[in-house]
C-alpha cells in the first residue's frame, strides 16, 4: 500500500497517459513535485512558490498528499507513491510532515529538495530551507531567511490606496499559541476604525481561530449605520477570493496574532493597520510584529487612532518571487 496519496495535476490528463505527456514535456519543462499536508497556511507557502517559478520558467507541476509513515520509503530509497510520473526538478513542501516524504523522494528519484519554515531535522539534509527571519535561522550556504512566511499574493496598483471611497477589508483572526484574545477590545477598536475612517463599505473576513459569534456581533455593532458590512467566514473564502479583495481595498486592518494575513497584505501592497490583542509572552512572532511596527511597515490602531494616517509599508515585500529568482539563479540550467 502506497504511504502517500497521488494526486495527479495534469490538466485533464488520466493517470495512465502521464508518462507519454510527460515524456513530450521534458525537453521544454522544469518538473515539480509539492507535497502538502493539505493544511491551508503551508499550501500557501507552497503554492507561493510554485505561481512564482512559473512567472520564470515553464513548469510542469504535481502535488503530493502526504499521510504519516513516509520513513520506510526513505530507508529504503523507494518512492513508489510516484511512479508514473518524471524524474523532479525540485521537490517541495511546508509542514512537518512533508520533511520525511520530500527527503524519501529526492534520495529515490533526485532533484532539489526545498523546505519552507524550519525543519524539524538537520538542516543540511536538505538543499534550501526558506525560513522567515522572525525564527532568526543560523546563517548558512543553504538557508535563505525570508520576511515572513510565503504567499501567493502579488502587489496591487500603487494608486489602489488613494481613492477613500473605496472598500476595506477586515481580517480577524483568533487566540493562539502567541496572542491571547480579548473580544471587548478587538470590537472596540473595530468600532473605531469603521466610525472614524473614510472608508464606507467594508468587507470583514474571519478564520480558523475565530471565535463563535464574533461576526454576529460586529454586525449588530453596526446596525442602523449608514456604512454597509459584508461578512464572509472562512469557509466561504476559496483561494482566489483573498487576493480579489485586496486588490480592492484601499486599506486592511488585521488582528495582531494573523501574521500569515498581516504578510498577505504587505506582499499585496496595501497599507496595513493592526487591531491589538494581548500578547502571552516575548516570542519570535510576537517580536517579528513589533519589528513591523517599529519600522513602519505597519501601523497599530492606537497610533492611528491620534490622526496619524495609515501608511504604506515602507519596504517591498515580494518574498515569493526573490526566493524563486535565488532557485532559478542557482539551479536552473542544471
Amino acid at each position: 500500500m502506497p504511504l502517500l496519496r497521488r494526486r495527479l495535476h495534469t490538466e485533464g490528463l488520466t493517470a495512465g497517459s502521464v508518462r507519454a505527456d510527460l515524456a513530450a514535456r521534458q525537453g521544454e519543462s522544469r518538473v515539480v513535485w509539492r507535497f502538502s499536508d493539505a493544511k491551508a497556511g503551508h499550501d500557501s507557502q507552497s503554492l507561493g512558490l510554485l505561481d512564482a517559478l512559473r512567472r520564470r520558467i515553464p513548469l510542469v507541476s504535481y502535488d503530493i498528499t502526504v499521510t504519516p509513515g513516509a520513513g520506510m520509503d526513505w530507508f529504503r530509497g523507494r518512492f513508489p507513491a510516484a511512479s508514473l510520473l518524471p524524474d523532479p526538478w525540485l521537490v517541495i513542501g511546508a509542514g512537518h510532515s512533508t520533511h520525511l516524504p520530500l527527503l524519501a523522494a529526492r534520495r529515490a528519484r533526485g532533484g532539489r529538495a526545498v523546505v519552507l519554515m524550519t525543519p524539524d531535522l538537520p538542516k543540511r539534509w536538505f538543499d534550501l530551507c526558506v525560513i522567515p527571519d522572525h525564527d532568526r535561522p543560523r546563517p548558512a550556504p543553504n538557508v535563505l531567511a525570508t520576511r515572513g512566511s510565503l504567499n501567493r499574493m502579488q502587489a496591487v496598483n500603487p494608486a489602489a490606496g488613494s481613492n477613500p471611497g473605496r472598500r476595506g477589508l477586515l481580517m480577524i483572526g483568533g487566540p493562539s499559541r502567541h496572542y491571547h484574545w480579548d473580544h471587548e477590545q478587538v470590537v472596540e477598536q473595530l468600532a473605531g476604525v469603521i466610525r472614524y475612517s473614510p472608508v464606507h463599505h467594508w468587507v470583514l473576513t474571519t478564520s480558523r481561530r475565530t471565535p463563535p459569534g464574533f461576526a454576529e456581533r460586529v454586525r449588530d455593532m453596526l446596525f442602523n449605520r449608514n456604512l454597509k458590512l459584508t461578512i464572509h467566514s472562512w469557509r466561504d473564502t476559496p483561494d482566489p477570493w483573498l487576493a480579489v479583495q485586496l486588490q480592492r481595498a484601499c486599506c486592511t486592518w488585521v488582528t495582531e496574532d494573523s501574521v500569515s494575513m498581516i504578510y498577505e497584505a504587505l506582499t499585496a501592497d496595501v497599507p496595513v493597520g493592526l487591531l491589538t490583542v494581548p500578547p502571552r509572552r516575548q516570542d519570535r512572532i510576537v517580536r517579528g510584529v513589533e519589528a513591523l511596527v517599529a519600522t513602519g511597515n505597519v501601523m497599530r490602531f492606537s497610533h492611528w487612532s491620534r490622526g496619524i494616517p495609515l501608511p504604506r509599508s515602507v519596504e517591498v515585500f515580494d518574498e515569493a518571487n526573490r526566493v524563486a529568482g535565488q532557485i532559478c539563479g542557482c539551479w536552473g540550467h542544471t
